[in-house]
């Protein structure tokens, strides 16, 4: 039987809503759309490349408790409400992803919170699947 199970991060946010941070469906890693909070103390930074930095040490965590890295990554989504912000981001987003290579999208809409500047969103092949 495959194997299938909630990764959860502690934010507030997958209690209050009903998600998990990832879920592992055997040999994929799907990790949820991921903002800049740091869910340990709930805080958000209004700098767009720390938001960006903070999502990628949260997905950095889903990613390690589900035995992947960000070179498993096959596929990653963007999502902003002001793409004049999405460039800055670049330099970060270019250190975990530059080598990697994933599939990639970025799209323009709202987020659930207006402090929220950017979400990352990645599923990952764990290796050896």
């Amino acid at each position: 039987m495959r194997e299938r199970r909630s990764i959860l991060s502690g934010s507030t946010f997958e209690e209050q809503i009903g998600y998990a941070r990832a879920v592992v469906d055997g040999d994929w890693v799907h990790v949820s759309g991921t903002t800049g909070y740091d869910y340990a103390a709930m805080t958000i930074s209004d700098d767009v490349v720390e938001q960006a930095e903070q999502c990628l040490r949260n997905i950095g965590a889903a990613l390690a408790e589900a035995g992947c890295t960000f070179a498993d990554v096959v596929r990653v989504r963007y999502l902003l409400p002001d793409r004049a912000d999405f460039e800055p981001c670049w330099p970060v987003l270019c250190r975990c992803f530059g080598e990697v290579r994933p599939a990639a999208t970025m799209m323009v809409c709202g987020l659930a919170d207006e402090r929220m500047r950017i979400e990352i969103e990645v599923y990952a092949r764990r290796p050896g699947g």
